[in-house]
Parts: C-alpha cells; structure tokens; sequence
C-alpha cells in the first residue's frame, strides 16, 4: 500500500507539537491509531511502527510527547537520560497531548468516524492504559506493549481501570526487569474485577523492549507474534 507521510504541527496548551503521520495514498475512509512513543522519543524506530500501521490501512500518527524538551530523541544507550526526560513528564500534560491527537484524528482528515485507537510501547504502554481511561469517550480499542508503571503515579492508570470503556490487548515479557511478575498480576487481577474486554500475552522469553528490532531485547518470535495479534485486534475492533 502507498503511504503518504508528513510531520504535522498539533496545538497544545504549553505550544506547538510535532506529530508523525503515515496515511494510504487512497481517498478512502480508514480507521485511525495514535501511536505512543518509548521513553527514547519519537525516533526511526516509533516512525518505522506507525508505517507498518498505515500500511494496514490505517491513518497513524505518533505525537511527540517530549516536544517541551530540549532533547527530543534519545539514543538506546543512554537508559539513564531516558529516564531522566520521561520522569519529568505529568499525566495531565501527556493526556492533553494525547487529547490534541485525537481530535487531529476526528477532524476532516479521512479518519472514520467512532474509529480510533491507541497503540503505546514501553513508556507509552502506560500512557496508552491511562488514555483508554481517560479518553474513553473517542478510544474505541487499545494496545499495550510492555507498559511499565501502571500500578503507579496518583492517580495511578490502575486506579482508574474502571473508566476504561474499550476492549484492551496487553503484551508483557516474563523476563521484563522493569516490569515485575506480581505487576502484572494486579494489572490482570484488576481488569478482571472490573469486567474490561481485554486480553493479555505473557511471552516467557521476553524481556523490555522485545518489539523493538534497534534493541539488543529484541525477541523476533514474540515480535512477530505480537505483531500478528494486534493486526487482527484492530482490525475486529475498528474496522
């Protein structure tokens, strides 16, 4: 499929912020997924995951949630400013963020109407949990790929499980350092008592960041397992 790609300038409250988007060429109508970046910014990598969504017949934008940074991309090697620049990040400011995005999606740009989603890796595994509850109103299906963190922050995106309106597919690794076993378990445990639609792989091999083909963690059996899942996610539930 022929993709068209462009970096877009989204208002926000705090300025301007830069988005990728990769759509199909066509004129048709495609359903639309906003794309949550690592903690190492909006890099090759993220651009590279919203053409392969595009290319599925999607229009995917990634915004870049550290565009009030002076440091925008981080190289993999350097884990500690990552944390660092992701650490200063707030809730409210990314969910703003996330907000502009959307309605970028549900503006006059060929997205159907009622059909967006919510992909997020890594730092943007938690942010996407967190916008599935907080922008249940517009996110109809979101996908979690090892999101650290959610039993955490005050509010934390766990403690707000109950809003979440939209069926979830959650990816985690059993050999993730960053995301402790019983996390995952609460997180399992607490979308069950609240009756999410949602579904959750656990790859016995993986660790964080196995998606990611730049990354010594990749694990291409499970990536490309993954992969496959979330193709038919999105697809059952927006198309």
């Amino acid at each position: 499929m022929d993709l068209t790609t462009s970096t877009l300038k989204l208002n926000t409250a705090d300025g301007s912020m830069d988005a990728f988007e990769a759509r199909p060429k066509e004129g048709a109508s495609y359903p639309g997924i906003v794309v949550v970046m690592e903690a190492f910014g909006l890099n090759d990598h993220i651009r590279k995951v919203t053409e392969r969504i595009a290319q599925e017949g999607y229009v995917a934008l990634a915004p870049d949630l550290y565009h009030r940074e002076s440091d925008r991309v981080i190289p993999y090697s350097d884990m500690k400013q990552a944390i660092a620049t992701m650490n200063r990040l707030q809730d409210p400011k990314v969910m703003e963020d996330l907000g502009a995005a959307i309605a970028h999606l549900k503006g006059p740009s060929s997205v159907k109407a009622g059909a967006i989603g919510v992909i997020g890796f890594c730092m943007g595994g938690r942010f996407t949990y967190l916008a599935a509850a907080h922008h249940n109103k517009d996110v109809k299906a979101a996908v979690c790929f090892y999101g650290g963190g959610i039993p955490m922050g005050d509010p934390s995106p766990l403690s707000r499980t109950g809003e979440i309106a939209c069926p979830m597919y959650l990816f985690f690794g059993a050999k993730d350092p960053l995301i402790p076993v019983d996390q995952v378990g609460q997180i399992n445990t607490e979308l069950t008592h609240k009756k999410i639609n949602f579904s959750m792989k656990v790859y016995p091999e993986g660790t964080h960041g196995f998606f990611c083909d730049e990354r010594p963690s990749y694990n291409e059996p499970a990536a490309k397992d993954a992969w496959e899942k979330t193709k038919t996610f999105f697809a059952q539930h927006l198309k």
